[in-house]
């Protein structure tokens, strides 16, 4: 929420919102020094939960450096070493958002190690795939890789931003899979029920996208109300919406409403 108004906020808090759990993400811009994220870090886990208190809503965050700014193996590794001081925070759930964004070797190097920092403090872990042309090779890439970490709990990672051309590939690998929500582009509403339907909603999440670009924080209560739309019931969209990201968030004992 780092990108939003104090009135996105309220807004959330008229939906019925009750928590909000906000990954490290780009800024709109590459950040030229590692104290750059010690300072979005202490933003991320001081002043935004403070933010989202004065409407009732619980903060929570994930941390990493994302994949856009990821590329530059001795800049990422910088960064990552300031990222363990953040993680016993009362309001950090775990590692993310890692991943990829043009599927490079360097890429695929940082989120490795950052999955090795995540297994190695039992955290949940929240994985980015790319856009657009890059995705279902980047989705690909990803799996082959948390395939070579035999301990993993694959119960305790979500793939995000899965779309009609991934999700089954997320999912029949035993992962949680997430449905990032955007207005018009990437995963509509309408989309997101689509598949839905298709796989059901055995893990399986949705999320509102609250980026720099053409975003809804309120695109999940939106997503709801076409539900009600296309007769699905309360039941059905309460668990889509609220019990099974509860459900998997969880697994951090931090993740308390």
């Amino acid at each position: 929420m780092v990108s939003r108004t104090t009135e996105d906020y309220e807004k959330l808090a008229l939906a019925g919102c009750e928590a909000i759990c906000e990954p490290a993400f780009w800024a709109g811009f590459d950040r030229s020094s590692a104290a750059g994220f010690y300072d979005y870090f202490r933003q991320l886990t001081e002043y935004e939960p403070k933010r989202a208190a004065k409407f009732g809503i619980k903060h929570f965050s994930w941390l990493c450096i994302n994949p856009k700014e990821a590329d530059d193996p001795g800049f990422a590794r910088e960064v990552m070493s300031i990222i363990p001081q953040f993680l016993d925070c009362p309001t950090v759930l775990g590692i993310g958002e890692i991943g990829l964004n043009k599927n490079t070797r360097n890429e695929l190097m940082i989120f490795e190690e950052h999955v090795q920092l995540a297994m190695d403090r039992n955290l949940p872990i929240l994985i980015h795939t790319p856009h657009l042309e890059d995705k279902l090779k980047g989705t690909r890439l990803i799996l082959d890789s948390l395939a070579s970490f035999s301990k993993l709990d694959r119960g305790k990672v979500i793939v995000d931003h899965v779309e009609e051309h991934t999700i089954s590939h997320v999912l029949d690998a035993g992962y949680w899979a997430g449905m990032t929500l955007y207005p018009e582009s990437k995963c509509t509403p309408n989309r997101a029920i689509d598949m839905l339907e298709i796989y059901g909603p055995e893990r399986l999440w949705m999320n509102s996208a609250c980026d720099w670009g053409i975003s809804d924080p309120l695109a999940v209560p939106r997503c709801a109300l076409e539900m009600k739309k296309r007769s699905h019931s309360a039941a059905a969209i309460e668990q889509i919406i609220y019990r099974n990201p509860k459900r998997f968030l969880s697994q951090s004992a931090k993740f308390i409403l």
